[in-house]
């Protein structure tokens, strides 16, 4: 008996032995093929393209802010995740168009963007050079964002109705450069081309979208809004193999 268990005991730890090693080289693998991380944000400006008020296609006229985040898979691009919320909005009485100076609407409206896609970089950007490095930059991918659906009343006021979620593509050009070893800052302009007509009130859905009363502008060609600003960036993790990628 006491052998038996001896026995046991002994392909116990050889099991353990077997196990601790897998896992020592799995975890090796991981650490070897690490990437090298940024974590960061965004502060500017804000401002919407559609049915009402100004028709400057970049006039940042609002505070914009949110969070950002990249994996960076080579020195040329980065899958990168960012948060941001912004207010937006338009007024007739301050555009340059003379008939919307005459019919003198204006809205509000909040969005709050969550956007994952792929950052490209013109040249190399390794953040682990140890040199003063920079670049222009394109990112593009797909935005999810919330909103205040809103509709014209019989007063002509522009009202929220609805709480809403919607898509957009982010069109973005910018030019970063590191600072120090670790911090990355720069600069950019990005535009979303939404698939809503709606951020202005000129094109309500849901149980409005079939009474034309409700409708202006034109209903044809949907909004837009725009995020430009600063952004700050600092890196973390291993420094990267970009080898298998």
């Amino acid at each position: 008996m006491p052998s038996q268990v001896n026995c046991y005991i002994c392909k116990l730890l050889m099991n353990m032995k077997y196990f601790a090693s897998v896992i020592l080289l799995l975890t090796t693998a991981l650490m070897a093929s690490a990437q090298t991380y940024e974590i960061g944000g965004m502060i500017g400006g804000a401002n919407y393209i559609g049915d009402v008020g100004r028709t400057n296609y970049i006039y940042p006229n609002n505070v914009a802010l949110g969070g950002i985040f990249k994996w960076n898979r080579s020195p040329r691009h980065s899958f990168r995740a960012s948060f941001l919320f912004a207010k937006i909005d338009g007024d007739d009485a301050k555009s340059d168009n003379y008939r919307r100076e005459q019919r003198g609407y204006s809205f509000e409206n909040t969005i709050k963007e969550l956007s994952i896609g792929l950052e490209y970089t013109f040249w190399e950007f390794d953040v682990h050079s140890q040199e003063s490095i920079s670049t222009p930059y394109l990112y593009t991918g797909l935005t999810a964002f919330g909103y205040s659906a809103l509709y014209k009343n019989d007063i002509n006021k522009i009202n929220k109705f609805d709480d809403a979620i919607n898509f957009a593509i982010p069109m973005v050009v910018g030019y970063k450069a590191s600072v120090g070893h670790y911090a990355m800052v720069g600069f950019e302009v990005g535009a979303r081309y939404t698939f809503t007509d709606n951020l202005d009130g000129s094109n309500p859905g849901k149980e409005k979208k079939d009474d034309a009363s409700l409708k202006f502008g034109n209903v044809n060609s949907n909004d837009w809004y725009v995020f430009t600003g600063i952004t700050v960036t600092f890196a973390f993790g291993r420094k990267p193999c970009y080898c298998n990628f």
